[in-house]
């Protein structure tokens, strides 16, 4: 049969050796896990900032809303480097975020892929711009929990920790005390926060506090409980 396979040049009708027309498909893969923290929160709220203090990454850093236009992950690490935590920096929301508004549906599939949410609300509130109404810490907050709830329900009942960023700015202090009491009033029945840590990218504040967080939640070191709750006052 091998003479005749090499005088005919393959399958043919006289050898009976007939191939068959192969099957074609495309394939989308999507990577289910980039990082145990997702940073969420608005543009400008200082996510890419905290990304680079607490990571050897470097992303990229403006004064102006949506710089950051892919996730950007780096990693903490131990000073004997045999422990590490990813941290993806995840493009700013926007309010309808969970209606696709802003490329919403592809940051959010982003954020499903994290076990940690790590929430960087700016202490002045956000405005994206002025047709937009101002919103306070506490009601940022709430419309970004909002977003994720009606993007993929039971989102927000993973491990969170909120970080209180700009401290260095005026009346952070106190804004950050009517923060706290209003979650607790308002939202600590539907959304369990972990800890509320006040931080600034600028001085350094709470940066310490955060990455101990960060290890003590992976790592299992301490139970997730409100007592957590740093306050600088």
């Amino acid at each position: 049969s091998s003479g005749i396979n090499a005088e005919y040049g393959g399958g043919t009708l006289v050898n009976n050796y007939l191939g068959k027309r192969g099957e074609e498909r495309w394939v989308r893969l999507v990577l289910k896990s980039i990082a145990d923290v997702g940073l969420v929160g608005y543009p400008n709220a200082g996510k890419s900032s905290l990304l680079s203090m607490l990571s050897t990454a470097t992303p990229v850093i403006g004064s102006y809303p949506f710089t950051t236009l892919k996730p950007t992950v780096g990693y903490l690490q131990t000073t004997d480097r045999k422990k590490s935590i990813g941290i993806a920096d995840i493009p700013g929301l926007i309010e309808g975020a969970s209606d696709n508004k802003g490329l919403g549906h592809v940051f959010l599939q982003h954020i499903e892929r994290t076990s940690l949410l790590l929430f960087v609300i700016d202490i002045q509130g956000f405005q994206l711009n002025q047709r937009n109404p101002h919103r306070s810490p506490f009601e940022t907050f709430g419309h970004l929990c909002r977003e994720l709830e009606l993007y993929m329900a039971g989102l927000t009942k993973r491990p969170i920790i909120v970080a209180m960023n700009k401290m260095d700015t005026p009346t952070s202090d106190a804004r950050f005390s009517k923060f706290v009491a209003e979650y607790r009033a308002h939202l600590s029945k539907l959304v369990k926060v972990h800890s509320i840590v006040p931080i600034s990218c600028y001085t350094g504040q709470g940066l310490d506090d955060l990455q101990e967080l960060l290890y003590e939640i992976k790592y299992g070191t301490t139970p997730a409980r409100w007592t957590n709750v740093k306050l600088s006052l």
